[in-house]
């Protein structure tokens, strides 16, 4: 179990305290299966995301051999086209439950790498994980429009298969673009950048992709789907780093009394009189990266009431009812809450995988 001790830096008054903290590392640990794999809950399934989120968290909490050994399953387990499958039931690699491959899901491997690396220096690590993202990146990039922006998935192959060595990817095409999705990808490929630039890899059409999708999110809402009922496509471009500064501010600014519920937390779906911890945590995070860690401190306080006896947060609550919905308390949402608070108490991979400040930003297309 994870020490107090080890948590003190995870300490936000109001929010938590060391032994708190420590509570809810122990309780993502006590998902995470032996070979690495973090599902939401036992019994659950994983997705690649939310496993990253989670361990993530772990390295914010200085648990960075149980961090590594969920990013070696990633490696471990990545497909022949860089690829993951969307679902894995209770983490098992064997069985997978949803075939589909989400861009967004793939991507994010770069996120959670560069973190782990400047959580640890370890260079060993960083090298042995390159060809998982690199990998990784060219799946996604292979279904980048030319106007910059990504399409959501490959669909399940018809047969069922998994692709060979050297063949192409099975399954169609979902060219439709997702702005919460391609906002994620953005910090993915600007992590992915700076892997490079570290190893000196050059990646010249990274840096081209990801400056026509950062145009994309900024210039053109037109070449998305539109899912702007859903508060993560409101600050996702904002916590992926495609909006900063003043037009940061006007986006959070522009929907916030349809989104934040006082005293509460944040809408996931809008009217729906329902509030969820990991969009919650997320906007703190946003708002934290725009300059309002106070805002920040605000949210984090008003999901409380979702934490457990145990450290764990339920996923969500209906309010209108006064229910817990679902019953069920996951690994992303306190990985969710454990990285905002890392990056209010300054942690150092933590602050720079989400402030973006010295992260590479690719070529801006000209455009508009």
């Amino acid at each position: 179990m994870t020490s107090p001790g080890r948590t003190e830096h995870l300490v936000l008054p109001g929010v938590l305290t060391a032994a708190e903290a420590a509570a809810t590392v122990a309780g993502i640990l006590a998902e995470q299966r032996a070979d690495g794999a973090i599902p939401w809950f036992r019994g659950h399934h994983l997705d690649p995301w939310d496993h990253i989120e989670a361990a993530m968290a772990l390295d914010a909490a200085g648990e960075h051999g149980r961090a590594e050994a969920a990013y070696r399953w990633l490696a471990e387990h990545q497909l022949p086209d860089g690829s993951w499958y969307a679902a894995y039931t209770d983490g098992d690699a064997t069985a997978p439950s949803d075939r589909g491959r989400e861009t967004n899901f793939v991507a994010y491997v770069a996120v959670g790498v560069w973190h782990h690396y400047l959580a640890t220096g370890d260079d060993a690590f960083l090298d042995r994980m390159w060809p998982t993202v690199r990998a990784a990146v060219g799946f996604v990039l292979e279904l980048q429009s030319p106007g910059g922006q990504i399409g959501w998935k490959r669909e399940a192959p018809a047969d069922g298969g998994t692709p060979g060595p050297g063949e192409p990817a099975p399954g169609a095409a979902v060219t439709g673009a997702l702005l919460t999705g391609c906002s994620s990808i953005h910090q993915a490929l600007r992590c992915a950048l700076a892997a490079a630039e570290h190893l000196r890899e050059p990646q010249p059409g990274w840096e081209l992709a990801t400056g026509l999708l950062g145009h994309a999110i900024r210039r053109h809402p037109e070449r998305f789907l539109d899912k702007s009922r859903y508060s993560m496509d409101w600050y996702y471009p904002v916590l992926g780093g495609a909006l900063t500064g003043p037009e940061a501010k006007a986006r959070i600014e522009g929907r916030w009394e349809e989104f934040v519920v006082p005293g509460l937390g944040v809408r996931c779906v809008s009217p729906n009189p329902w509030v969820t911890g990991g969009e919650s945590a997320e906007l703190a995070l946003a708002l934290w990266a725009m300059g309002e860690p106070e805002r920040a401190v605000d949210i984090l306080r008003s999901i409380g009431h979702l934490r457990t006896p145990d450290g764990m947060y339920w996923t969500g609550y209906v309010f209108a009812d006064e229910t817990v919905w679902p019953a069920e308390r996951t690994t992303w949402t306190a990985g969710s809450v454990l990285l905002a608070v890392a990056a209010l108490g300054g942690d150092t991979a933590t602050t720079a995988v989400f402030g973006g400040g010295g992260l590479p930003s690719g070529l801006e297309p000209d455009c508009c």
